[in-house]
């Protein structure tokens, strides 16, 4: 977790995003949240793992998100893995839903924060990598790597 200037607390990032799809568009969201996963969100314990936006009755909602349960809640806490509403436009739901169907995008969330009292997503339209660019990609790091590392040496 880490804290900016503008008060933004990061929880969370989905490190993968960037390996595994090329990022088009970006968004910030609010999140729909019960009692006891704002707690769990708070402590950090989310996972990115399989999760995507999917979009139905005009609405956007965050699929596959997995916040851990809250030790401290009732027996009532919350689901694990359920569905969770976004909160954007509804000219903004709109437009990525448009473009998922037609151009065959998805939507994935990045990373999770808080922002002031509030918990906020940010999701983005991105296109899927195939085998070929991820490796041609980890060469590109490799030899910028190898390059920083050669002109240290002569600092």
């Amino acid at each position: 977790m880490s804290i900016n200037r503008n008060g933004i607390k990061t929880i969370a990032t989905n490190k993968k995003a960037f390996h595994f799809y090329d990022i088009l568009e970006k968004k910030e969201a609010g999140i729909v949240l019960s009692g006891s996963e704002i707690k769990s969100i708070r402590m950090g314990r989310v996972n990115f793992k399989d999760s995507y936006v999917r979009f139905y009755n005009g609405e956007a909602y965050l699929v596959g998100l997995h916040i851990a349960p809250y030790e401290q809640a009732s027996y009532l806490g919350h689901e694990v893995e359920r569905d969770r509403k976004l909160l954007l436009h509804k000219r903004e739901i709109l437009s990525w839903q448009g473009k998922v169907q037609q151009k065959g995008l998805t939507v994935i969330p990045l990373k999770i924060y808080l922002k002031g009292p509030w918990a906020k997503v940010e999701i983005a339209l991105c296109k899927g990598r195939n085998v070929r660019d991820r490796r041609e990609e980890l060469k590109r790091k490799a030899i910028k790597m190898d390059i920083a590392r050669e002109m240290s040496k002569y600092k």
